[in-house]
């Protein structure tokens, strides 16, 4: 993207709103006359969590909001490391509402090539970001930028897994030779090991906690289900003892610094 750098800092704007208004429009109509759960609970795959759980989508937005705003002030409007974040951005956002309009209309196995698209853009977020490789700039950036998207991808990374399930659910797999709670188990058991990295590598203590949010909802919802119950609980306590991990290195980080 060569525009002019108020204009990308506008379409990004633009993009973040659109992608919101989006997911209220799928709400509120809806999309294709289903509720964006209801199609959840079409396939009961066992690495699906309690209905409440999703409702981190409102910090996420939130916290879109915030990168929207904060993006476009003065003081960033016209930052070349800022502007690096737009392709990623505006991918992500295009994703976002097309993976709605897949998931309503039961295009299941395409909805997956979507989130996947939606994780690489928010990758390559994150990596321009630099969470854990270098300092933040500025508070702004800490709080309005890198927050935001590590809570956005430690979701979309849960979604992702939680997509793969239903495709291969949808494809008629039930997980032979393994039980399906055996599988949710084991994907549980990746969940927590990227919860350690994040921590260990970049000092994310949020994207943990979403981890953990999310194997507690788990547990909750499964609750039938003794192995995927443990082994929920067992990632939730991972992904929390890593997320405090991180904190503590953070602070001990700053205390030196003093």
């Amino acid at each position: 993207m060569n525009a002019n750098p108020s204009v990308r800092a506008a379409a990004v704007l633009v993009a973040i709103a659109a992608a919101i208004a989006t997911n209220a429009l799928a709400v509120a109509l809806p999309l294709a006359g289903r509720d964006t759960a209801a199609v959840s609970d079409m396939y009961p795959v066992r690495f699906t969590p309690a209905g409440y759980v999703f409702g981190i989508w409102s910090v996420i937005y939130l916290g879109l909001v915030a990168f929207a705003v904060w993006q476009a002030l003065p003081a960033q409007r016209s930052d070349p490391a800022v502007r690096r974040l737009d392709g990623p951005v505006l991918v992500g956002c295009v994703a976002n509402a097309v993976w709605l309009v897949m998931w309503h209309n039961l295009w299941i196995p395409a909805s997956l090539l979507v989130m996947l698209v939606l994780l690489g853009s928010l990758i390559a977020t994150y990596t321009r970001l630099g969470t854990g490789v270098r300092p933040a700039r500025s508070a702004g950036e800490r709080w309005c930028a890198r927050l935001p998207f590590s809570i956005y991808l430690g979701w979309i990374s849960v979604a992702t897994i939680a997509n793969a399930s239903i495709v291969l659910y949808h494809l008629g797999w039930r997980g032979a030779p393994l039980s399906e709670a055996a599988w949710a188990a084991i994907v549980l058991a990746v969940a927590a090991v990227l919860a350690l990295v994040m921590a260990r590598r970049h000092g994310d203590a949020a994207y943990g906690l979403v981890i953990a949010w999310a194997a507690y909802g788990i547990a909750v919802k499964q609750a039938d289900a003794a192995t995927v119950v443990y082994a929920a609980w067992a990632t939730a306590a991972v992904a929390l003892g890593a997320a405090v991990w991180a904190i503590a290195a953070a602070s001990r980080s700053r205390s030196h610094a003093l």
